[in-house]
C-alpha cells in the first residue's frame, strides 16, 4: 500500500514538472536573425525583406505556431568580405533559430557555409546564386525566391520567341551576373539566337559609357541586362540617354525594374521583364496582401517584400508541424520541403534541393508598374546542378 501511495506521488511530481517545463517552453521565444543589407546599394531590399517577414508574423497575431519572434539584425553592407563575420554574430553570438539571409549572392554563399557547418535552418529570401540550392544543397538550406538560372532563362526563351536573332549581355562580374547570363544565353540559343559577346563591369561600378560605346559599335538586335537597386537605376536611364532604346530592345531579368521605377521614370517605360512576381495579378490572395502591406508601410509592396513574407509562411509551415519546437529540426525542415506555399505571386512548392518550383511571368513597365502581361514560363524548376539530395 506504501508504495503504491509512494508511486502515485512520484507521478503526481512528474506531471508537475511536465506542466512547469510546458510552461517554461511557452514562454521562450523563437530567435530569428535577419542578415541583410541595410546600407549600400541593396538597402531597400533588404527593408522590404525585414516588412514582409514581420507582416506576416503580425497577420498571426505576432506569433508563428503559437511561439513569440524575437528579432535580431546585422547590416551585411552586401560586402562578402566581412560575410563570415557578420553571420557568426548571429549563428554564434545571437544563437538563432532561423537564419535569413541574405540579397548579395556572395554573402549568402557564406551564410550558407555556416549554417550547414552549425546545423541551423537557413532562408535565403533573395540572392539567386545556384550553388546554394545546387553543390552546396543541404536538408537544412532553402530559398523563398529563386535561382539566377529560372529568371534569365525565361528571358531568354521569350527573346527567342519575339524574333531576335543577336543579343549582347551586360552585368556586373560576380556570380549571380555570370550564372543570369549563363542562363539567358541558354534560353536564348535553344529558341535560335545567338549571344555574341558578354559584356561586364566590376561590382558595385555604374560607369557604364565604355559598354555603352561598344554596344552602338555592335549594334545587336537585344541586349540583357542584370543589374538590381541603384545599379539598375542608372543603367536603364544611360541606356535610353544613349538613345539606345530607339533601336536595340533591352531585356532582364525582374530586378531590373523591379522597386527602381520611380527613379528610372520615362526611361523604364515598355521595358520588359521576366519574374516570379509583378503587379497587376488580380489573384484575391494578392491583392490582400498588397492592401496589408500598404496600410502597414505606406508603400506599395514589390517581389522582395513576397520573399520575405513567403520566408515567414514557410517557416511557420515547419513549426506547426513540430508543434513550435525547434529543436525537432530534421522534422521542421521535412515539412517545409513538402509544403505547398500559398504565395501572393501564385502557389508554389519546393523541389528537393529547396528552390521554389513557380511561374515566371512576363512583365512590361507601364506607367509605375510592372504590369503582368503572360507566364513566361509556367511551374520552372531549377536544374540544381551539383545537388545530391535531387
Amino acid at each position: 500500500m506504501a508504495t503504491a501511495l509512494l508511486r502515485f506521488v512520484q507521478a503526481l511530481s512528474l506531471a508537475a514538472l511536465g506542466v512547469a517545463a510546458t510552461a517554461v517552453y511557452a514562454q521562450e521565444k523563437v530567435k530569428v536573425g535577419f542578415l541583410l543589407p541595410y546600407s549600400g546599394t541593396y538597402a531597400a531590399l533588404g527593408v522590404a525583406i525585414e516588412n514582409g517577414f514581420k507582416l506576416y508574423v503580425a497577420e498571426k497575431g505576432g506569433k508563428l505556431a503559437g511561439r513569440e519572434i524575437e528579432y535580431f539584425k546585422v547590416d551585411d553592407e552586401s560586402d562578402p568580405a566581412k560575410a563570415i563575420q557578420n553571420v557568426n554574430r548571429l549563428v554564434q553570438r545571437d544563437n538563432v533559430d532561423l537564419l535569413v539571409g541574405s540579397v548579395h549572392s556572395g554573402v549568402a554563399l557564406a551564410a550558407t557555409k555556416v549554417a550547414k557547418d552549425n546545423d541551423v535552418t537557413l532562408i535565403v529570401p533573395n540572392a539567386g546564386v545556384g550553388a546554394i540550392t545546387g553543390a552546396l544543397c543541404a536538408p537544412n538550406v532553402f530559398r523563398s525566391s529563386y535561382s539566377a538560372w529560372q529568371t534569365a532563362y525565361s528571358m531568354g526563351r521569350v527573346a527567342a520567341q519575339q524574333g531576335k536573332k543577336t543579343a549582347i549581355t551586360v552585368t556586373w562580374k560576380y556570380a549571380a551576373g555570370d550564372e543570369q547570363v549563363g542562363a539567358f544565353r541558354q534560353g536564348f540559343e535553344e529558341g535560335g539566337g545567338k549571344v555574341v559577346r558578354d559584356l561586364t563591369l566590376p561590382f558595385p561600378n555604374v560607369e557604364f559609357q565604355p559598354i555603352l560605346t561598344e554596344l552602338v559599335s555592335a549594334r545587336p538586335e537585344a541586349v540583357f541586362g542584370f543589374f538590381a537597386g541603384a545599379g539598375a537605376v542608372k543603367f536603364v536611364q544611360d541606356f535610353a540617354a544613349a538613345g539606345l532604346n530607339k533601336s536595340i530592345t533591352l531585356y532582364g531579368s525582374g530586378f531590373l525594374t523591379e522597386g527602381t521605377l520611380q527613379a528610372q521614370g520615362r526611361s523604364a517605360q515598355g521595358l520588359q521583364t521576366t519574374l516570379h512576381y509583378g503587379d497587376g495579378l488580380n489573384t484575391p490572395r494578392d491583392k490582400a496582401f498588397r492592401l496589408a502591406y500598404a496600410k502597414a508601410f505606406k508603400m506599395q509592396p514589390d517581389v522582395y517584400a513576397v520573399q520575405g513574407y513567403d520566408t515567414a509562411q514557410m517557416f511557420e509551415i515547419g513549426l506547426k508541424a513540430v508543434g513550435g519546437d525547434v529543436k525537432k529540426k530534421d522534422a521542421l525542415r521535412a515539412a517545409m520541403r513538402a509544403a505547398r506555399i500559398d504565395s501572393p505571386r501564385g502557389t508554389f512548392s519546393l523541389s528537393k534541393a529547396g528552390n521554389p518550383i513557380q511561374d515566371f511571368y512576363l512583365r512590361e513597365v507601364t506607367g509605375a508598374e510592372n504590369k503582368v502581361i503572360g507566364i513566361a514560363v509556367k511551374a520552372l524548376a531549377d536544374p540544381a546542378m551539383g545537388c545530391q539530395m535531387k
